[in-house]
């Protein structure tokens, strides 16, 4: 599991993503949510642009990101 400490209100879904290196680009993060690949506290998440918070855990690919 891994963590990621915000430093601001919310961290975009797609930003995180590409920040945590699980996409190399913004296209590519964007195809990722698109896919149905992410999970967000156990439910699909499409929402590209879904603003995270801390205490939402999120599940893609095989890793778990939780948010701080």
């Amino acid at each position: 599991m891994h963590e990621f400490t915000l430093t601001s209100e919310y961290i975009e879904l797609v930003k995180l993503l590409k920040l945590m290196q699980i996409a190399q680009t913004g296209g590519h993060a964007k195809i990722i949510v698109e896919d149905g690949e992410v999970m967000r506290n156990g439910e699909q998440e499409f929402r590209k642009r879904a603003k995270l918070r801390a205490g939402d855990k999120i599940e893609v690919l095989g890793e778990t990101i939780l948010i701080k």
